[in-house]
């Protein structure tokens, strides 16, 4: 189930007014004061959303709390609840398949147990209005480098595309946060992450997948390295 725990911003974004009526998908309490306490579920996503505006248009940023994974979703739709999920699904999708293609890591993910368990995850969803202090730090650090990059571009990015590249750029900047005694990268958590859940790979699988993925940055390195001595 993907849990979408939204600032005070985010429910206003997620709301409307209809007859004088205020629609809005958030449940009316939500079954823990903190996405820790919630009773937890192999398949139970927990992630923060935060909304603001840029350049007068709505922009939501979407960030994943174990992991610090994050997502932006520039020019969003208010109100628009089922657009906002399936727009969500296939960007995170689409990030971790850009991820594990430029890693090398399709090794060790399995695709009939990663479709079977990704549908069965996000086949569910549920808003609540609530907060996390540590992710929303870092949400605030990560708009705060969109909004001077949407000044220095002029606009938002134009499409998923571009804005996958600014999800990439962020996921892959150091993190520090609660239960992590080092730096961490957000985009290895979350391949870590999904390869658990998704595809059915103990931590020796996984570790194997830490090192490929540490492999070919060095590699990448190195060429560049070469490159510039040429």
């Amino acid at each position: 189930m993907l849990i979408f725990n939204c600032t005070e911003a985010a429910s206003k974004f997620f709301s409307r007014v209809q007859k004088g009526k205020v629609i809005s998908p958030l449940e009316l309490t939500p079954p823990s004061p903190t996405p820790e306490e919630d009773e937890p579920g192999d398949l139970a996503e927990q992630w923060l959303v935060h909304a603001i505006t840029v350049q007068r248009k709505h922009v939501l940023f979407v960030i994943h709390i174990k992991t610090r994974y994050c997502m932006i979703f520039a020019d969003a739709k208010k109100a628009d609840v089922d657009g906002f999920v399936q727009r969500f699904s296939e960007r995170w999708l689409y990030g971790l398949m850009r991820h594990a293609t430029q890693n090398d890591l399709f090794h060790w993910v399995d695709g009939e147990i990663m479709q079977q368990r990704y549908e069965q995850a996000c086949r569910e969803h549920v808003f609540y209005k609530r907060r996390h202090r540590g992710a929303q730090k870092h949400i605030d650090d990560i708009a705060w480098i969109f909004q001077d990059f949407a000044a220095e571009w002029g606009e938002l990015p134009a499409d998923e595309y571009v804005a996958g590249r600014f999800d990439a750029q962020m996921n892959d900047a150091p993190r520090l946060s609660k239960g992590h005694k080092d730096y961490y990268w957000p985009d290895e958590e979350m391949i870590a992450h999904w390869l658990r859940t998704y595809s059915g790979q103990d931590e020796q699988g996984v570790q194997a997948a830490r090192d490929r993925r540490k492999a070919v940055k060095q590699e990448i390195r190195d060429l560049e390295q070469q490159l510039e001595r040429q």
